[in-house]
């Protein structure tokens, strides 16, 4: 699912600012989708000509994740892009964005809502946009009979990012990448499918670069908004199993930030196993945590799935009667008649 979306200032009752790259996709989320949100590209950004591409003015792009190990919620893939002249000015020296995890979560939230409040300097000069890879897809991605790794979805999740953007007119001169591995082969790998950019992936590139910044910035924004509204929607549904009240606001989440580090985040999932169906679709069942939980003794149901028939076993003989069932008469060649021996010929 990929939109593009006006923005919209929303908050939840802890009074930090919810983003439209959740809020305009609240079906998504709770369905347990992945899905995409483009911000609205600034008109500065675009061809003077539109048969020129190359007369729009020559942009920077980061790319940042949020959310990489935990067994819980979404990994976001965020980018982020403006001219190259006004990057570290207008992202440094004005707004002073940096590495996500070096900022507090009210910083965070406030630079991204000035993101998206039209007028401001940041949305008249950058855009922006999130892949939320869900949970759900996540696990499923990663047992499947061949499997399709997490390095291998965020690759893909940043390479149709990068691709939009350059469909959407924008020129995108110069990527940077903060490393989900080794830096030379991811960075040969990008440079080989955007040649007409300079293509950079380093290691801490959310604290050397300001795009890098500002896109970590959206990502984690953009999952710490999403795991505020899974974890409402578990209480709710928690509420109406149980015949008792839906709470109307979002509360402390009580299973922490997701991380299996996080002792809130265990004990919640261990108090919160269905025995046969696990969790909800906020939960990576690929991650070791979840899948020793379910298949602890007691814990869970053991399920055994049969073996499946192997169909290529059928021989072209097995289709014809046997000498006894000749015997007896054929009831397809008695429809024509009295059958005739091979002495009739």
């Amino acid at each position: 699912m990929e939109e593009d979306a006006a923005p919209a200032a929303v908050s939840s009752s802890s009074g930090t600012f919810t983003p439209p790259s959740v809020s305009d996709h609240r079906d998504a989320l709770l369905s347990g989708a992945t899905f995409s949100h483009f911000s609205p590209i600034p008109p500065s950004l675009l061809p003077t000509d539109p048969s020129d591409p190359s007369s729009a003015p020559p942009c920077v792009l980061g790319v940042d994740e949020a959310g990489r190990g935990p067994v819980l919620g979404p990994m976001v893939y965020g980018i982020f892009f403006l001219p190259a002249d006004i990057s570290d000015p207008l992202l440094r020296d004005t707004h002073h964005f940096d590495d996500s995890k070096v900022l507090s979560a009210a910083v965070r939230s406030q630079l991204m809502e000035t993101l998206c409040t039209p007028g401001s300097d940041l949305h008249e000069s950058c855009g922006w946009a999130t892949t939320a890879l869900s949970a759900r897809d996540i696990g499923a991605n990663m047992m499947r009979p061949v499997q399709y790794n997490l390095n291998a979805q965020a690759m893909d999740a940043t390479m149709d990012l990068i691709r939009a953007v350059y469909a959407k007119g924008v020129n995108i001169k110069e990527i940077y990448v903060d490393t989900i591995g080794p830096p030379a082969s991811y960075q040969a790998k990008l440079q080989r499918v955007f040649p007409t950019a300079k293509v950079t992936v380093a290691k801490k590139a959310d604290s050397l670069y300001a795009c890098v910044s500002a896109a970590s910035v959206c990502a984690k924004v953009t999952r710490d908004a999403a795991l505020e509204k899974l974890f409402h929607a578990r209480q709710v549904a928690t509420a109406a199993a149980n015949g008792e009240e839906a709470p109307v606001e979002e509360g402390t989440m009580e299973w922490g930030s997701g991380y299996p580090s996080d002792s809130k985040t265990s004990t919640w999932l261990r108090n919160n196993m269905h025995p046969f169906f696990g969790w909800g679709p906020e939960c990576r069942f690929s991650w070791s945590t979840a899948k020793d939980m379910l298949e602890a003794k007691g814990n869970g149901v053991k399920v055994e799935w049969p073996a499946d028939e192997d169909g290529e076993t059928s021989r072209l003989t097995d289709f014809f009667a046997s000498g006894g069932e000749e015997k007896q008469g054929s009831e397809l060649a008695s429809w024509f008649g009295t059958p005739a021996s091979q002495e009739a010929f």
